[in-house]
């Protein structure tokens, strides 16, 4: 290679070091148009005013993490708005009467608080019933039950027939039913951080009216107890809603549509699929299957003198022919 070649090469390597750090130092001058909105755009100088920090349909139960304070702007603030100072924030529990979006301002005429009329039927989803059932330390969970929990219904009878002990059964009849109420109680009471736990001797639950049915004729069969569930079985009740055919896969893949099935899902009480133990299943000394309800004979009914139908007779009997009409005598004796 000859002189000349490798002063250009040497020439044309400065060149391209000399526009490498000319273009370094222009781009780390310079603001990104994403930090230079951001450091232009005004903050708003309004006070502070209570938004949804996620969508909040009607029939919400608000958390403490359903909303918080944000800056608002002066000229837009109503009187309605919850002002931080002003206006006394809700407490958990409260219900959402109206639909709010997430970001949007909370009003005052959008909530229904614990006590005001029209407060539980605001709780109750479209189309659902609220049914109240007694329950006792033991059947609820020790009080470990609170409101916008999930629970299962079991019932608990006895079968009784004509012969043998009678046939002791339990029954799953409703999965994934939304607790509304503990006594009067439509929130946790926090204490300590910590939700404190108290018995109570009523639960009321929101149910479709053929289920509020079901539950009604529940408590005159026997004994109901509630069966607290876990808060990961709402994938598993999609599983099987999908593998029933209840529920039909978006093909989309769209994010928002599989929320809103799996939503749709969670909240929706089911009634189908029921469950079942006997006293067989138990102890080996209990019965397993339903107890006969029809007199068990082994010899025709006999008849009184009087040939009036008696009771029905197990031993030996004699038959009477008197032409045309036949008498059953039994035979007793030692």
């Amino acid at each position: 290679m000859d002189v000349r070649k490798i002063a250009l090469l040497v020439g044309a390597l400065l060149v391209a070091a000399v526009t490498a750090v000319m273009a370094r130092s222009l781009f780390s001058g310079a603001e990104t148009p994403a930090q230079a909105a951001a450091v232009g755009a005004p903050q708003p100088d309004g006070p502070q005013v209570l938004v949804a920090t996620r969508a909040l349909p009607v029939g919400t139960i608000l958390q403490a993490d359903s909303f918080r304070y944000q800056p608002w702007p002066k000229e837009l603030v109503q009187e309605a708005y919850y002002i931080k100072g002003d206006v006394t924030p809700p407490q958990p529990g409260t219900v959402v009467r109206y639909a709010i979006t997430a970001g949007q301002p909370i009003t005052q005429g959008a909530l229904v608080k614990p006590g005001d009329s029209g407060f539980l039927a605001a709780a109750l989803g479209p189309g659902m019933r609220a049914v109240t059932v007694p329950v006792s330390a033991q059947s609820g969970v020790a009080g470990f039950i609170f409101p916008g929990d999930r629970v299962d219904l079991v019932l608990t009878q006895e079968v009784a027939g004509n012969s043998g002990p009678p046939l002791r059964a339990s029954e799953t009849f409703v999965r994934n039913i939304r607790v509304l109420a503990t006594d009067q109680r439509t929130d946790n009471e926090i204490k300590d951080g910590k939700s404190e736990v108290k018995t109570f001797s009523t639960v009321t639950l929101e149910a479709t009216p053929r289920i509020a049915e079901k539950i009604a004729v529940a408590q005159a069969m026997g004994q109901l107890s509630l069966s607290l569930r876990s808060i990961a079985d709402n994938n598993a009740e999609l599983e099987r809603a999908i593998a029933a055919g209840e529920v039909s896969v978006d093909e989309s893949k769209d994010p928002k549509a599989e929320r809103q099935m799996l939503l749709q899902v969670a909240s929706r009480p089911v009634d189908t699929d029921t469950t079942f133990v006997t006293g067989g299943d138990v102890s080996r000394f209990a019965r397993r299957t339903m107890p006969s309800t029809n007199p068990v004979s082994a010899g025709p009914v006999a008849a009184s003198p009087s040939g009036e139908p008696a009771a029905a007779f197990s031993g030996p009997v004699v038959k009477i022919a008197r032409g045309n009409a036949e008498t059953v005598v039994p035979v007793r004796g030692k």
